[in-house]
């Protein structure tokens, strides 16, 4: 019997499992995907999670390949709104590290065994000392036993902790298109348009590309061609168009509010996406879930080490992990609804955020943008 099995491989799963094995627990790691994917929403890892990570040695190789993101800009019509610094805040890592997702997996993952790919997990059931999972492998059944079973496969894995009717979930009307260019503009430098058609983000990536994410209206085309062309034009309309000219896929997605009031059923437990879900439009989503699994770690490595279940601190762990998914679900939407088109509100919009970027108040939203009020930061 294996001491704790992980569902899901991806940057949460692929985190839990080093932290374990770098403990001394023996793990399992299950993946549906065949290979890492490299189409992803998550590129950002903030200071709290770059610090936490930091005891594992995992932070250094993560800063050796990612661009430091020291300062955002707010623009509308061409003109500066507002800045919110990273760079002026308290903090041992005072900016956004930006690298793609395939990059993070490989680096987190450094300690942990390698994942059983293929592996589509059907059901998680636990017993009074045990749980059991079982999973399709290549077109066969398979089954494994361990002492704790962590579900981290994102929302597609969310049944298999919860009931359907438990976890209330809301969907946005919003979709977005998304795609990786490369561009001359500033390495260091994150840019929101708020335009009166809706927002337009650009953050920078290693290899001088960077991440554009535009509002699309719900219900447009979804040919690639035609998602491609929109996202161009988005591009063209704000200036960019080096970045639109180098534009040749798009894909779309839409987002949704997810935060289960539980994350531990006995010797079950769901983190990251599995337990919230949050608007990437803001990018805390990812770093929800590394600070759910850092944190985690040691307790279950106790838990194993001993015996015992270490239930208050567990209890306590919940709780922090459930309340900073509330407040990142909050900011979340806040983010979902400033982007969307303003029409004849713009005025008003443009002015709301400048005055929350001015002043103490804009300390205040740099240091929400960095997750500073994560209660684990």
């Amino acid at each position: 019997m294996r001491d704790v099995t992980i569902v899901g491989a991806g940057p949460v799963g692929m985190l839990l499992a080093g932290e374990l094995a770098r403990r001394g627990v023996d793990v399992e790691l299950l993946e549906r995907r065949p290979a890492v994917g490299d189409g992803t929403r998550a590129i950002g890892i903030h200071s709290p999670v770059l610090a936490a990570l930091e005891p594992s040695g995992l932070t250094g190789r993560l800063l050796d390949g990612a661009v430091r993101v020291r300062r955002g800009e707010a623009r509308s019509r061409g003109r500066v709104l507002g800045t919110v610094r990273f760079d002026v805040l308290s903090a041992r890592f005072p900016f956004v590290a930006t690298l793609p997702q395939a990059t993070t997996e490989s680096v987190l993952g450094t300690a942990a065994p390698s994942p059983l790919r293929g592996a589509y997990v059907l059901a998680v059931i636990p017993r009074r000392d045990s749980v059991v999972v079982r999973a399709g492998l290549l077109g066969r059944p398979i089954e494994s036993e361990s002492r704790i079973v962590v579900v981290a496969g994102g929302g597609a894995a969310r049944d298999l902790v919860y009931r359907s009717d438990a976890v209330p979930a809301r969907a946005y009307r919003d979709r977005y298109l998304m795609t990786d260019a490369a561009t001359d503009a500033d390495d260091e430098l994150a840019v929101i348009h708020l335009d009166p058609d809706g927002v337009l983000e650009s953050f920078p990536l290693p290899g001088g590309r960077r991440r554009f994410v535009a509002w699309d209206a719900p219900g447009s085309e979804d040919a690639p061609e035609a998602r491609a062309q929109r996202l161009r034009d988005a591009l063209g309309r704000r200036g960019e168009e080096a970045a639109a000219e180098a534009v040749s896929t798009a894909t779309s997605f839409g987002v949704r509010r997810v935060v289960a009031p539980r994350l531990r059923n006995g010797r079950v437990f769901a983190i990251g996406d599995t337990a919230h879900e949050v608007s990437p439009i803001g990018g805390q989503g990812m770093n929800l879930g590394l600070l759910d699994a850092v944190t985690l770690a040691p307790l279950l490595a106790s838990w194993v080490r001993t015996g015992t279940a270490p239930d208050l601190g567990l209890l306590r762990w919940e709780a922090r992990r459930v309340q900073s998914a509330r407040r990142a679900a909050a900011l979340a939407s806040v983010n979902t609804a400033l982007g969307r088109p303003s029409g004849r509100a713009d005025a008003v919009r443009r002015a709301a955020v400048r005055g929350m970027l001015t002043g103490a108040s804009g300390r205040l939203f740099a240091r929400a943008y960095s997750m500073g009020f994560d209660v684990d930061a």
